[in-house]
């Protein structure tokens, strides 16, 4: 069963962007009448009931749940709010051994079935079905969304709206039930169709949720953590916004913009875990400095976590930034525009390079639609963020606006802060762009002042006509958006793609939340160009993964200092080059937290 409980990330050395609550300002409205408010026991009661419920995954005992305990907790789920009073929900009670024997196998292959798909990080193994048969009952909450007709009130408006109710009826029978001592399992890992199918259920009801009740042994203090070992979620001041979406504050605190937020976030290294981590460096059993450039690298990890030894950077998650170009058009590549979402496909179903090296490595991959120029259909790990159908042609002025610009960063912002919440602990920038090279050429100019012939490389592989006239195309953009030094969002804007700036965004949210960001090659250079631009303290987030053969990326590095961890002589993108340094990244910090001092191994030093 899968953990549903909502709770506050696990605690990080460093950030999560998440400013501190301020109380309520003096002019805040009065108390409510006497008779309209709870009692403080009363009152305490219910917010105790919202923070113990818990998703209970074992230590059901097998007394069973008295029927007027059980008539109580379904009373309430069934005083949920819905549409028009339809109540779509029904209840199963499923008390049958053998049918529950059934339903515990098949939620065992679905589990078996989806830990095949998952890298090691992410394996399930810690997630029990057993419960389905200890437990003393089962309840099987169902939908028909058609309930009530259609002039039920509200459904006129929202078709839809009265799907969404019984979830507010799982929720009250979840705050009863804990209330009466009962636990609740939400076995979640189970296909719809297929449960339905052993439960017999009539065609028309669909199964919103699956639970296990009874009494347990003891509610765990805390959260269960997921198979990553955090306990995951997301803060309330993440999903909390004013008069319009992104505005961000709690109330009582002034609203801001996720950008604004996100930078003030980020902070220098810690200087105390940068000591730490400098000093077990020198009495690790081994020569000092031996380890070259990954003493550095672990340090650096180190300082950025505020904690030595810092955390392995595992799991891992690779987001695939996807959007097309309007500077195609200048014939800058020889490959059509609608291998952009061609490719988008190809990397859903598993056949592109960035998916077997991730396979290699242990990492997820996602990919974020963020300006494809086609069609995307609905797809398990596709992230529908599209901001405009592509750029508009920058050697004619601005490729966005500033509004698509700061929509984009803001998009790379929330996917770096959702992956993280997910219990990442290591982000991987992926792109996918047909004729992404000339923007990032032209960024990679504008940020470190470098000449377009010498910030222009080949791309996905030109002839030197084409490869003359891409410079030209460089240059031209440049003389179209003049680069004001103060104005690095402008910058962005005018001369960058959609995926740059949310790539530049992805950088500033993993700096925000403490997390490492490998860089993959030009186009995350780039991108990392632009968030060193908007807040500098974000570079010390960034891993340089490895070396791009175009020669705009070295540029950045240079202009970054960052130092690759490989130099393959790639030129790939999609964050190939990035996930074969990983094991490096991770193998610093591993040396860091498990080799022994001098004192440990009781070896002798030099002196």
């Amino acid at each position: 069963m899968q953990a549903q409980q909502a709770a506050e990330p696990h605690p990080e050395p460093a950030t999560t962007g998440q400013r501190p609550q301020q109380a309520p300002p003096a002019h805040a409205a009065p108390e409510p009448p006497a008779d309209h408010t709870y009692g403080a026991p009363e009152r305490d009661a219910v917010y105790r009931a919202i923070s113990e419920r818990r998703d209970v995954i074992d230590g059901f005992r097998p007394d069973p749940v008295p029927d007027d305990v059980l008539t109580r907790v379904l009373e309430a789920a069934h005083q949920a709010p819905s549409v028009g009073d339809a109540r779509p929900w029904d209840f199963l009670l499923i008390d049958d051994t053998g049918l529950r024997a059934r339903v515990r196998d098949l939620a065992a292959a679905e589990r078996e079935d989806h830990e095949r798909t998952l890298p090691g990080a992410r394996a399930l193994s810690g997630l029990k079905v057993e419960a389905i048969v200890d437990a003393p009952l089962n309840i099987a909450v169902t939908v028909d969304p058609a309930r009530g007709g259609r002039n039920a009130l509200g459904r006129h408006a929202q078709p839809l709206s009265s799907g969404y109710s019984p979830a507010l009826a799982v929720e009250n029978l979840w705050l009863a039930a804990r209330a009466e001592g009962l636990g609740v399992g939400w076995v979640s890992h189970l296909d719809e169709r297929d449960l339905a199918r052993v439960l017999g259920l009539p065609s028309h009801l669909e199964v919103v949720a699956y639970l296990c009740v009874g009494y347990v042994e003891e509610f765990p203090a805390e959260p269960e953590t997921d198979p990553a070992g955090t306990a995951g979620g997301r803060p309330l001041s993440w999903a909390v916004h004013r008069d319009r979406y992104g505005r961000r504050g709690l109330p009582g605190q002034e609203p801001t913009s996720l950008l604004e937020e996100t930078i003030a976030a980020i902070g220098a290294l810690n200087t105390r875990a940068v000591e730490e981590a400098r000093d077990r460096q020198d009495r690790m059993t081994k020569p000092k400095g031996s380890l070259g450039v990954l003493e550095d690298v672990s340090v650096r990890l180190a300082g950025l976590a505020g904690v030595c030894p810092p955390p392995i950077p595992e799991p891992v998650a690779v987001a695939v930034f996807a959007g097309d170009h309007g500077v195609h058009a200048q014939g800058v590549t020889p490959w059509p525009q609608e291998v952009t979402a061609q490719m988008v496909h190809n990397f859903l179903a598993g056949g592109a390079v960035v998916n077997a090296f991730a396979a290699q490595v242990g990492a997820e991959v996602t990919v974020v639609d963020v300006g494809v120029a086609g069609d995307l259909p609905r797809a398990s790990g596709l992230l529908p963020r599209k901001v405009a159908r592509g750029t508009a042609d920058l050697t004619r002025g601005p490729a966005m606006t500033r509004e698509q610009a700061l929509q984009a960063l803001e998009g790379g912002i929330e996917v770096a802060r959702d992956l993280v919440s997910a219990g990442n602990r290591c982000l991987v920038t992926g792109d996918m762009g047909i004729a992404n090279t000339t923007p990032a050429a032209a960024l990679v100019c504008a940020f470190t002042g470098a000449a377009p012939e010498a910030a222009t490389g080949r791309g996905t592989g030109v002839d030197d006509a084409t490869f003359e006239h891409k410079v030209d195309v460089v240059r031209r953009a440049l003389a179209a958006n003049p680069v004001d030094p103060a104005d690095p969002i402008g910058t962005l804007a005018g001369l960058g793609g959609l995926e740059h700036a949310a790539l530049a965004g992805f950088v500033l949210g993993g700096a925000a939340l403490g997390v490492p960001v490998l860089l993959d090659g030009v186009i995350a250079g780039s991108a990392a160009l632009a968030a060193a631009a908007i807040s500098p303290e974000s570079v010390q987030a960034c891993f340089a993964g490895h070396r791009s053969s175009e020669p705009g990326h070295t540029l950045a590095l240079d202009h970054l200092g960052l130092r690759p961890l490989v130099d393959l002589q790639m030129r790939l993108g999609e964050g190939s080059g990035a996930l074969l340094a990983l094991p490096i990244l991770q193998a610093s910090a591993r040396a860091l937290r498990d080799v022994a001092t001098f004192d440990d191994a009781g070896v002798s030093t030099a002196d």
